[in-house]
């Protein structure tokens, strides 16, 4: 997973997608943002859609989706032909994180409108079920606080009898509410296995009492892969100079992945015992593309 918004360039995302495709690495999710989430003036971000799109017209085998677009960024029909367009380009290989948004400087930014947390919430329900009537069969009409659409035939459908819609955060009721009615997947950044644990049960109680099976709990963490302890020190100088502060090495300790390959997979193992099913790892050092096709050659097939 690449935070995008920076200064990760066109040139920079053609050669991580090279480097995982032929390094075997199933997937390449970026961020959604338009301003660097480090305060860092003069990063540029590049539409987390249009890279998406274009990344599909030259690779094969890699899925890729945001983690995650902000319901505030974009009208859901748009969304959906977004995604629809982009799952077209790829043969059916995108996926879709959707969440309410946060940064709020970001938004102020941009115009985009920043509304209380609980209308957050209230737009990203009404865009996940907007995008649920574009993909479906049927012709659908949308009568909601925020949206209204009038019998709309949405066509053409994706390649994918639907993208899948990946929803994340700290699993409160109201996301676990969601994430059974709608999602695909939870995902939790920054978390202990214990955490991890704890959010997962309370997705999978959610989706009992909505009449389904539990869906797949991942998560996200910082990662600092090396070779050895002699060059983690120098990858953590890396990544603070990238972020613009020390790395609270306890932090990453806990909730990240950090170490030679081994010490990787160690730490996935931990998070698989509790139940999580998919890993991102959020790779700060993204123009290090020997690190990318290390983790290809020797992280994923011990964890696959």
């Amino acid at each position: 997973m690449i935070e995008g918004q920076e200064d990760v360039t066109w040139e920079d995302w053609v050669a991580l997608a090279d480097a995982c495709e032929r390094s075997g690495i199933e997937a390449l999710f970026r961020s959604d943002h338009y301003l660097s989430v480090f305060g860092q003036d003069g990063r540029g971000s590049l539409d987390a859609w249009s890279t998406i799109a274009a990344l599909a017209a030259r690779t094969s085998t890699l899925r890729l989706g945001t983690m995650v677009s902000p319901a505030s960024f974009r009208h859901p029909s748009l969304l959906a032909k977004q995604a629809t367009t982009a799952d077209h380009v790829s043969g059916g290989r995108v996926e879709v994180g959707l969440g309410s948004g946060w940064s709020q400087v970001e938004h102020d930014a941009y115009g985009f409108p920043f509304l209380p947390l609980r209308e957050r919430m209230d737009v990203l329900e009404e865009q996940l079920q907007v995008l649920h009537g574009h993909w479906g069969s049927a012709p659908f009409s949308f009568d909601g606080e925020h949206y209204r659409l009038r019998e709309l035939v949405a066509l053409p459908k994706p390649v994918q009898p639907r993208p899948p819609l990946l929803l994340g955060g700290g699993a409160g009721p109201r996301a676990a509410r969601l994430a059974a009615a709608y999602a695909d997947e939870y995902n939790s950044g920054g978390v202990t296995p214990e955490q991890a644990r704890e959010r997962r049960e309370r997705i999978a109680a959610a989706c009992e009492r909505a009449g389904r099976d539990p869906i797949p709990f991942s998560v996200m963490g910082t990662t600092v892969l090396a070779r050895e302890a002699g060059e983690l020190e120098r990858r953590l100088e890396q990544v603070a100079g990238w972020q613009g502060a020390a790395v609270d090495r306890e932090l990453l300790a806990a909730t990240g992945f950090a170490g030679d390959p081994a010490q990787v997979v160690e730490r996935l193992r931990a998070y698989a015992a509790v139940g999580v099913e998919r890993a991102y790892l959020q790779f700060p050092l993204f123009r290090e593309l020997e690190l990318v096709e290390l983790l290809g050659r020797e992280v994923v097939p011990a964890v696959a």
